[in-house]
């Protein structure tokens, strides 16, 4: 689960295309307004993927409605800190102990513990 830290571009690289074409703002513009029922999850992990600033690749990660396609970015300080957030069904209690032992930033394991404790809490255990 490590990630190698890399510099962030700020606004768009050359030859960017679709959605990462867009300055810093009108990504965040438009990640924001997504409704809640939208299906762009293939353009938000683009985004996530990419060495936009980590505040947008988070802003991206939020909004990403399938929690399981963000299990690639879990070595990510950031963004693991977001999937540790959405896991919340009892298949998910095997996952988030993994991160606990696995990953080495601190803000990941402080998620998928507060997690772990809540999804327990709910289903009883």
């Amino acid at each position: 689960m490590s990630n190698l830290r890399q510099p962030y571009a700020a606004g768009p690289a050359a030859g960017d295309t679709g959605w990462l074409a867009e300055s810093d703002d009108e990504l965040v513009f438009r990640i924001e307004s997504l409704a809640a029922e939208h299906s762009h999850d293939d353009e938000l992990v683009v985004i996530v993927r990419s060495s936009r600033h980590f505040f947008i690749r988070q802003e991206a990660a939020k909004k990403i409605r399938d929690p399981d396609r963000l299990k690639a970015f879990a070595g990510d300080r950031h963004i693991g800190q977001i999937l540790a957030r959405q896991m919340r069904r009892d298949s998910d209690i095997d996952y988030l102990e993994e991160l606990l032992r696995e990953s080495r930033h601190l803000e990941v394991r402080n998620a998928a513990t507060a997690q772990l404790r809540l999804l327990k809490l709910a289903l009883g255990k």
